[in-house]
C-alpha cells in the first residue's frame, strides 16, 4: 500500500489480475490443485444468463475493423522490412530480420485467429460472409479453411473425450512409444519434443492426423474423402484445396519475380512462427496437470468444455485477440465474438467457481513444465470406495 493505505498503480494492476483469476486456487510450491471433475452444480443456461446479452451480438463493421487493423500493421511491417532493413549497415541488418519475423508472425497469428472466428460463425450474422472471409484469410496462411473448420467443430463438440476429441488426445501409458521416457525424463529430450511439435506439429496434423483421434483408415485434412468428413462436407473440402492451390501459385509467382529466398524471408519464416504459436496456444489450452479427461462412462459436453485452461501471454493477449486468456468462455459459447470474450469471462467466473481454470505461469516456463509433467494419462482411482472412475489425469512417472 502507498501512503495512508492507498494502493499504488502497480498494486491496482495486481489487484485487477487477482480479480480476473478470482476463485482459482493457488496451491503451494510443486503442488497442482486439480479441477473438479464431478458434474457441475450449474447448467449451461445458468452460465449464459450471467453474461450481458450484448456479448452475443456480432457486428460486421467491428469484426472487419480488426481485419483491416491487422492487415495494415502487417503491410507496414512488410514495407519497413523491404525498404529500411536493406539500408541498415552490416552486420546490424542481420539482427533486424529476426525482429521483423517475430513481429510479423505475431500479427499474422492475430489474422489466423480472426479466420478461426469465421469458422465458428462468430465474425458476423451471415454464414456466407464468414466463410468467404475465413477462406481468404486462412488460404493466405496455407490453412485449408473448411477442412479445419469441420474438424475443429468436432473438437469443440467433444472436448475432453478420450474417444472422440480431435486434437491433442492424450495417450495412456501402455500406448506410449519406447522412446517416450527418454524424451520426457531429461531437458534435452523435452527441448527436442517442443522443437518438433512447434515446427512440424501443425503440418503433420493436417497431412497425417498426428496427435489427432484415431480413425479406421488414413485421415488427412486435404483429402475430400477423408474419414474426418461427412458426405455433405466433401465439396467444401475440395474448395479448401482450391484455396490452397491458389495461394501456393501466388507464392510461386512471387518467387519467380523476386526469388525463392525473398519469399522465405518475407513470408515463410513468419508463417513458421504463426504455425508455432497455433500449436503452442492449443497445447497450453488443453494440456495441464489440473485438467481432467474423460472416457465415455463419464464424459459430458459441459464438463469437457470446462476442461480447458486460460493462459496469460502478456501484451500478446491483445495481439492474439484474447484467444489465449478467454478460452474457457470460447469453448462454452464459440459463436461469441472475441471482442466480447473478456467481459463474458469476468461475468461467468462467479458461476464457475473452481471449475474456471486459469494459469498465469509465464508461457516459456509453462510449455516446458507441461511437456515434463503431462506425458500420459492414468485413471482416477479416487472414486467412492476406492473404485476407479472414467476420469483420467496426466502423469509422468515411469
Amino acid at each position: 500500500m502507498g501512503a495512508g493505505g492507498r494502493m499504488t498503480a502497480t498494486e491496482r494492476v495486481a489487484k485487477e489480475k487477482d480479480d480476473l483469476v478470482g476463485s482459482v486456487a493457488r496451491p503451494g510450491p510443486n503442488q497442482i490443485k486439480k479441477s473438479p471433475s464431478e458434474p457441475p452444480p450449474f447448467t449451461l443456461g445458468q452460465i449464459k444468463r450471467a453474461i450481458p446479452p450484448h456479448c452475443f451480438n456480432r457486428s460486421v463493421l467491428r469484426s472487419f475493423s480488426y481485419v483491416v487493423y491487422d492487415l495494415l500493421i502487417s503491410s507496414a511491417l512488410l514495407y519497413l522490412a523491404l525498404n529500411f532493413i536493406p539500408t541498415i549497415p552490416a552486420p546490424f541488418h542481420y539482427a533486424a530480420w529476426p525482429l521483423y519475423w517475430a513481429a510479423q508472425g505475431c500479427v499474422l497469428t492475430g489474422v489466423w485467429v480472426i479466420a478461426h472466428e469465421c469458422g465458428h460463425h462468430a465474425f458476423s450474422d451471415y454464414q456466407l460472409l464468414d466463410d468467404i472471409v475465413g477462406l481468404v484469410l486462412h488460404s493466405a496462411l496455407l490453412v485449408p479453411y473448411f477442412s479445419w473448420k469441420y474438424s475443429h467443430r468436432r473438437h469443440h463438440s467433444n472436448t475432453g473425450s478420450l474417444e472422440r476429441d480431435e486434437v491433442f488426445v492424450p495417450k495412456k501409458k501402455s500406448s506410449l512409444g519406447w522412446y517416450s521416457k527418454y524424451l520426457s525424463n531429461n531437458p534435452v529430450g523435452r527441448l527436442v519434443t517442443l522443437a518438433i511439435q512447434l515446427t512440424l506439429g501443425w503440418p503433420l496434423y493436417l497431412a497425417f492426423n498426428v496427435s489427432g483421434r484415431p480413425y479406421p483408415r488414413f485421415a488427412c485434412h486435404y483429402d475430400p474423402n477423408s474419414p474426418i468428413y461427412s458426405d455433405r462436407e466433401r465439396v467444401q473440402i475440395f474448395i479448401s484445396d482450391v484455396g490452397l492451390v491458389t495461394a501456393v501459385y501466388a507464392l510461386y509467382r512471387l518467387a519467380a519475380l523476386f526469388g525463392f529466398w525473398w519469399v522465405v524471408r518475407v513470408y515463410g519464416v513468419p508463417l513458421l512462427i504463426v504455425n508455432g504459436f497455433l500449436v503452442l496456444i492449443t497445447f497450453l489450452q488443453h494440456t495441464h496437470p489440473a485438467l481432467p479427461h474423460y472416457d465415455s462412462s463419464e464424459w459430458d459436453w459441459l464438463r469437457g468444455a470446462l476442461a480447458t485452461m486460460d493462459r496469460d501471454y502478456g501484451f500478446l493477449n491483445k495481439v492474439f485477440h484474447n484467444i489465449t486468456d478467454t478460452h474457457v468462455a470460447h469453448h462454452l459459447f464459440s459463436t461469441m465474438p472475441h471482442y466480447h470474450a473478456m467481459e463474458a469471462t469476468k461475468a461467468i467466473k462467479p458461476i464457475l467457481g473452481e471449475y474456471y481454470q486459469f494459469d498465469g505461469t509465464p508461457v516459456f516456463k509453462a510449455m516446458f513444465r507441461e511437456v515434463k509433467e503431462c506425458v500420459y494419462i492414468e485413471q482416477d482411482n479416487g472414486g467412492e470406495g476406492g473404485k476407479t472412475r472414467g476420469v483420467f489425469w496426466y502423469n509422468n512417472k515411469f
